[in-house]
């Protein structure tokens, strides 16, 4: 239960956690490329100007101790993440907690690696921008180039550690900015997300952690001014450029970047976003008490078959819908519908198998009944409908579209031995055009007792389109060049 403090303060318990987190995880698959990039690009130039107050903060501090020094660096470079959290950007090492809704059955696993990627790009963007400003600006040169031998002997640290200290300090540096992306999700309080960040933050660039984004900007840095630094700034230093050799690009993606990368993804999707998902949602969904669909529905058409185009629903669905987990709360589910312009969607078990439905028409029947006023627990669960009519996988289009739009019982009114229940003097084509038929929207798809995908009258349409032959305005223009 949250616990609500005052108006402007909420704590949430770890349950509710781990709820704010699924809906973190999934706002990231809902956000458009150009958003993704742009939210990502800044999120670059945000840890990039962390770093720049790392280095400020660090430069001549060798008087206060080195653990204290390290210790003030950290606290300046949670300036980064509390920008991110506050201002929205999109940061590749919190970007991996979208594990969730790829566990969760949300995404697939090529939509999450695509969201990555997006995001990877365009902090390495924001990287090199804040690398333009901050080369062009010449801020190594400050106290007497003592700011810019700061930043080559960290860059070059970096790029002294074995393959398997660089991923190793890669998942810690991670699961602790995970962490503190999950401590966030405790409170609705912006300044209490920004004070939960600082400490995880401040324990991993202190302890030496690597983070692959800040290494995009602190790395290139280093190679910049190793390579352009004028003569005047080494004779400042008292240090020769050859000192500084080993800062290049090939050795910075090979000996950093890519066992940083791949270790910030352990660190944050596995042990922090799917660890946390096997503690809190895993189990709820392996003992919901429900039982799987596995059985399709006879939907054998009366009709000859005359159309042109003999498709098969597996021809037509829709083979990556959208679906809802059965312990998802009810405004989750809601959320992820209205994201994704839907009144309806399949929900599904831990193993993926279709155990029910859930409608608008189900959320709002149980708004009526509750006077508006819904229970705060509520979860799909306790408002799909069990009474799924499901299809199968090669069933005929002609078959479907009789299911959707023909009673076979209005059509036909006889008893099962053939006897007539109704007389009437209306011809069947007259019959089938007045009848009332009440049938799903949305069919869920199954192909060996597993959900496969969906076919909603959307799909029906488009395959059945084609029998009015080609576009009005094409056929014009074939005419026009005729002519």
């Amino acid at each position: 239960m949250s616990v609500a403090t005052s108006e402007n303060t909420q704590y949430f318990s770890p349950k509710e956690m781990m709820a704010e987190a699924e809906k973190f995880a999934l706002s990231k698959a809902n956000k458009t490329s150009a958003m993704t990039l742009g939210l990502a690009i800044m999120a670059g130039a945000f840890i990039s100007l962390a770093f720049l107050f790392y280095i400020t903060v660090t430069t001549g501090s060798s008087s206060a101790g080195w653990g204290l020094s390290r210790l003030a660096g950290g606290l300046a470079f949670s300036m980064g993440l509390i920008l991110i959290v506050i201002c929205g950007g999109e940061l590749f090492t919190s970007s991996v907690l979208s594990s969730i809704s790829w566990a969760n059955r949300q995404i697939s696993f090529g939509k999450m690696l695509t969201i990555w990627g997006k995001v990877y790009v365009g902090n390495f963007i924001g990287a090199m921008f804040l690398l333009l400003l901050v080369t062009s600006a010449g801020l190594y040169q400050m106290d007497g180039g003592q700011w810019g031998l700061n930043a080559l002997n960290i860059a070059q640290h970096k790029l002294h550690h074995t393959t398997v200290e660089a991923f190793s300090l890669g998942i810690l540096c991670n699961l602790l900015v995970c962490l503190a992306i999950w401590l966030t999700f405790s409170s609705a309080n912006a300044m209490t997300k920004a004070a939960m960040t600082m400490l995880p933050v401040a324990m991993f660039v202190s302890s030496g952690f690597e983070h692959c984004v800040a290494n995009m900007f602190m790395v290139p840095l280093g190679i910049v001014i190793a390579n352009f630094a004028p003569d005047a700034f080494w004779s400042q230093v008292g240090v020769s450029a050859s000192h500084y050799a080993d800062l290049n690009i090939g050795h910075f993606i090979t000996a950093n970047l890519i066992p940083v990368t791949l270790g910030n993804i352990v660190g944050g999707a596995v042990l922090v976003g799917l660890a946390n998902w096997c503690l809190y949602r895993r189990p709820s969904l392996k003992t919901a008490s429900i039982s799987t669909i596995t059985q399709t529905t006879n939907i054998t058409s009366v009709k000859e078959f005359t159309m042109k185009n003999a498709y098969i629903v597996k021809d037509i669905m829709n083979d990556a819908p959208v679906v809802l987990g059965v312990e998802m709360p009810i405004a989750t589910a809601l959320d992820t519908l209205l994201d994704n312009q839907l009144v309806s969607a399949p929900v599904v078990d831990i193993e993926g198998r279709l155990v029910g439905f859930l409608s608008a028409h189900d959320v709002m029947v149980d708004l009526w009944c509750q006077d508006y006023i819904p229970s705060t627990e509520q979860k799909v669960v306790d408002l799909m409908s069990r009474d799924v009519i499901a299809i199968d996988i090669n069933d005929r289009l002609v078959d479907v579209v009789e299911f959707l739009c023909i009673d076979k019982e209005q059509l036909y009114p006889t008893s099962s031995m053939g006897i007539a229940t109704r007389m009437t003097s209306l011809s069947l084509e007259e019959r089938a055009k007045s009848m009332k038929v009440s049938k799903p929207h949305v069919l869920p798809v199954l192909e060996n007792g597993k959900l496969a995908g969906v076919v909603s009258r959307k799909e029906v349409l488009a395959a059945l389109r084609p029998i009015y032959g080609e576009r009005l305005n094409l056929v014009m223009s074939r005419e026009l060049e005729r002519a």
